[in-house]
């Protein structure tokens, strides 16, 4: 039975560091049993942009912290040839728990599915309306979904690389509109390499 969902007070509606302590007890699907812990985001709340991955790798599943590992590198030197300072953007993914597959002493990465996505989307999607970035990249076929939802059903990421699309503001994000000064669409940029959206978005 997936578990309740968490009410947020009214003091603490925007707060990432609520959020964050919500999402570490999280039991809606069945990865948390697998995991060591939730590997929530982290950056600017003000961020140039909010990158999105597929799941926390073994590494990060260990240590809490989203693209530290293999993948987190490739991040930094992409981020690094497009002089974009990792401390400006917010970083996180799609599924929270690392999923996976016990070899012996090793953990082997295995795809979160559509439902362990969906799942995960209730965290994902208050993260997007609590951090402010004009763009949202997704980092693969799993963030797409993560990002998009039933608008990108059966989508492949090679369709939409390089193109940009609107994502609709979900409850929390119109709650939160109007302290920002009216209404805003956000961004959306599938990607499957260095986020070159990011060095067009600082240099205009």
């Amino acid at each position: 039975m997936r578990a309740a969902l968490p009410t947020a007070p009214a003091s603490a509606t925007k707060s990432l560091d609520w959020t964050r302590a919500q999402a570490s007890e999280c039991r809606r699907c069945p990865l948390w049993a697998g995991a060591t812990q939730v590997v929530f985001g982290e950056g600017r709340r003000e961020a140039l942009a909010i990158l999105v991955g597929e799941q926390p790798d073994d590494r990060e599943d260990i240590l809490g912290r989203s693209f530290v590992g293999p993948a987190g590198r490739v991040l930094d030197a992409a981020l690094e040839r497009a002089g974009v300072p990792r401390g400006e953007l917010y970083l996180t993914n799609a599924v929270k728990h690392f999923k996976n597959e016990p070899r012996g002493k090793r953990k082997l990465h295995k795809a979160p599915n559509a439902q362990e996505v969906e799942a995960c989307r209730f965290w994902l999607d208050q993260e997007l309306a609590l951090v402010r970035a004009p763009i949202v990249v997704a980092l693969g076929a799993s963030a797409l979904r993560g990002v998009g939802g039933p608008t990108f059903r059966g989508a492949t990421i090679s369709s939409l690389r390089g193109s940009a699309r609107w994502r609709a503001s979900s409850t929390i994000s119109r709650r939160s509109r109007h302290e920002r000064g009216g209404g805003e669409q956000r961004g959306r940029h599938p990607t499957l390499n260095k986020p070159s959206c990011l060095q067009r978005r600082r240099q205009s």
